[in-house]
């Protein structure tokens, strides 16, 4: 898992006359877990949701093994 943190685009959909800070999470689940994107997923004891398409790397060409599911994972605020 890896912290990431954006600041939505000023007068966009997400900012509306307040300040709006997005913190999140990118991760990098085992194969074979199942994620959608209307979960919600607990990261250092804070609820968060799932954004996006959750993406599976598939098979190694090269080894045969298989990759990580990589998802999104947001809180936002204000």
């Amino acid at each position: 898992m890896t912290p990431r943190q954006e600041s939505p685009q000023v007068g966009g959909d997400q900012q509306q006359a307040r300040d709006t800070v997005i913190v999140g999470w990118t991760v990098y689940d085992p194969t074979g877990t199942d994620w959608i994107t209307t979960d919600q997923v607990r990261i250092r004891g804070v609820l968060c949701e799932i954004t996006g398409e959750p993406g599976d790397w598939g098979r190694s060409p090269f080894t045969g093994n298989r990759g990580v599911v990589q998802f999104a994972a947001d809180r936002v605020t204000g």
